[in-house]
């Protein structure tokens, strides 16, 4: 650990001299941060040297997640997305479950050591996308907005969503391989939902509260301004923390009710900026991303390379195409897309730092699971070949599409044949 901080704070700071040459080209953050940390592991320089168990890396992942979360509720704001929001709620509400589905049965085929248990675990792990690995996908301008829209909204809900569903799955789990009974699986899901959501909401409304009361008043500084949303996303998560509770579930709901509030307050009261009150947390966010990935990649995946084999990169293959891309075919029928639209939003669901956090969380309490080490290693290779091939592939992919769409303006852009 002695060197682990100042090998990290090199790799940031040497990003950074080069980030505005390479924004836009195939070679993306996440790649160069995942990069790092495989050169700088255990397995190869050993300067990051942290064992994957070990109290510094949960934190990590869990302070990231939980500041990503709160980040993206909090931006949604539906009445503006009204016109835009048939996408997404398609890939959320049909595409998300079927890749889900689709997941689930891949393990089962694929890998037929694990329990249907753990398969169904291992299709939740890797369903949440993260749209950071193609961050050009959703900022290039020339892209269609219900494309960029669709895909950055479905990466920003699907990860509240999924961390329910990953509580639930992984508690039947434990209870099929005896690690923990079939009632006390019930009650601590029950616990941390419920009260992960009481915490959240609480913790949402009174930062609202003081944002809209003191902004009011003209008694808050600009700068205390833009503090606010990342010491709301603190209080969310370490409120429901220490009491058991999911502090992830308080995180996504503290910042839907913070967002849900401010917006609503917006609406009656224009002239304030969300975007500038955003920025700290959002910065906050990218710096402890950009550090989770390093970490990811020298104390997670340089171990789990040593356990690959044809049947792990056979099922990551198809997670990040088949499982994926088919789904989000079906969600779409009825709107009568054209080819290269359901292509380009099927590829892009990349897997990232939802999956990186689940695998963490399991990694802390080893030995629960009859075949855990399959499972983590499946779902470690499947991030880090999105990490690689959604990042590559971003830039090029978008630029070309986009020159595509702008060849059928007037077919491609009317809502319903272009995106439903």
């Amino acid at each position: 650990m002695t060197w682990a901080l100042p090998a990290i704070a090199t790799v940031l700071l040497a990003y950074s001299a080069v980030s505005g040459r390479i924004a836009g080209t195939p070679i993306t953050g996440p790649i160069v941060f995942t990069a790092a940390g495989l050169i700088l592991g255990g397995n190869a320089v050993g300067l990051i040297g942290i064992h994957t168990t070990a109290e510094t890396v949960r934190l990590l992942a869990e302070v990231t997640l939980g500041l990503v979360l709160f980040s993206d509720a909090s931006q949604v704001n539906l009445p503006s997305l009204r016109s835009e929001i048939s996408l997404p709620a398609r890939l959320l509400g049909i595409g998300l479950p079927l890749t889900i589905v689709a997941g689930f049965g891949a393990a089962l085929v694929v890998l037929g050591d694990l329990a249907w248990s753990e398969a169904l675990l291992l299709a939740v792990i890797l369903a949440p996308t993260d749209a950071a690995l193609g961050q050009a996908v959703v900022t290039l301008p020339i892209l269609p907005s219900r494309v960029r829209q669709g895909l950055n909204v479905e990466s920003g809900l699907n990860d509240g969503i999924c961390v329910p569903l990953f509580l639930i799955v992984l508690a039947i789990a434990q209870a099929e391989a005896d690690a923990i009974g079939d009632g006390a699986a019930v009650r601590l899901v029950t616990e941390q939902i419920g009260y992960g959501t009481l915490a959240g909401l609480a913790a949402g409304a009174i930062a609202a509260a003081i944002l809209i009361t003191a902004g009011r008043r003209h008694s808050i500084d600009p700068l205390w301004a833009k503090i606010i949303p990342v010491a709301a996303a603190t209080l969310a998560y370490t409120t429901a923390a220490p009491l058991g509770d999911s502090g992830f579930i308080a995180a996504f709901v503290g910042g839907l009710t913070f967002g849900a509030l401010r917006h609503r307050t917006a609406d009656h009261h224009p002239g304030g900026d969300d975007e500038d009150e955003d920025d700290m947390l959002d910065e906050a966010g990218d710096v402890f991303s950009a550090v989770t990935f390093i970490v990811f990649g020298a104390a997670v995946l340089g171990p789990a390379l040593g356990h690959l084999s044809w049947a792990v990169l056979g099922y990551a293959v198809l997670s990040l195409t088949v499982v994926r891309m088919v789904p989000v075919a079906l969600s779409l029928i009825g709107t009568h897309p054209r080819a290269p639209t359901v292509a380009f939003l099927g590829w892009f669901g990349p897997r990232g730092l939802a999956t990186i956090v689940f695998v963490i969380l399991i990694l802390e309490k080893p030995g629960e699971l009859p075949h855990e080490e399959l499972l983590l290693t499946t779902a470690i290779i499947t991030i880090g070949l999105s990490v690689l091939a959604h990042g590559l592939s971003a830039a090029p992919l978008a630029d070309r599409y986009a020159t595509w769409y702008q060849r059928y303006p007037r077919r491609e852009g009317e809502p319903v044949p272009d995106t439903g």
